[in-house]
């Protein structure tokens, strides 16, 4: 009798030993599995330090000299007949600082004058600018790969239309001013001597 509880109490302590050896394994880890991609083995000597690329930026644009180049045959010929930076109005052509100022018109009359200044803007300060119009009533669009804002209204004193519109690209503003004068296609022709 007190051999087969010996037995039996053997049965079931190997029986218990062997489900905790099952149960065990059951928590052992999976292996790992093999690297993929670009994992690279340790060197022994260090990897060399990386150099900064610099970003290739696009070629400065540069402003014309002469009011005459800026503009295309057929809006030249619509000004056939005005004259081109009367000595009354000051300074006109190229300036000092890079700019290009052309103004068209005669002093002789209040209307019938169109001024255009060309000249260097950074991004941050003229996209403010441009911005600021908006509330004045401009509106902004985005051709051409730049920025440009218009807006047209009746001459406070006489019965012509005055407007503004500019243009931003690449650090450059193009910025036409006029009264009662406003030839067909002129900024067009502005933007693609001067940014093409």
């Amino acid at each position: 009798m007190t051999l087969r509880r010996s037995s039996r109490t053997s049965l079931l302590m190997a029986s218990s030993a062997l489900l905790a050896l099952f149960a065990l394994a059951g928590c052992a880890p999976e292996p790992s599995p093999a690297p993929t991609g670009s994992v690279l083995p340790p060197s022994s000597s260090p990897a060399p330090t990386p150099t900064a690329t610099p970003t290739p930026t696009a070629t400065p644009v540069a402003i014309p000299t002469d009011c005459r180049e800026i503009l295309s045959d057929a809006v030249l010929a619509q000004l056939a007949d005005v004259p081109l930076n009367d000595p009354a109005f000051g300074t006109a052509g190229a300036q000092a600082d890079g700019s290009l100022t052309c103004i068209w018109g005669s002093p002789a009359t209040d209307t019938g004058r169109l001024t255009t200044t060309i000249s260097k803007k950074s991004r941050g300060p003229a996209l403010d600018m441009l911005n600021a119009l908006v509330g004045d009533g401009f509106t902004c669009y985005t051709p051409d790969n730049g920025t440009r804002c218009e807006k047209v209204w009746v001459d406070p004193q006489y019965p012509v239309n005055d407007g503004r519109t500019l243009f931003w690209r690449d650090g450059v503003l193009v910025d036409t001013q006029y009264v009662g004068l406003a030839p067909s296609g002129y900024t067009d022709a502005v933007i693609s001597r001067v940014f093409d």
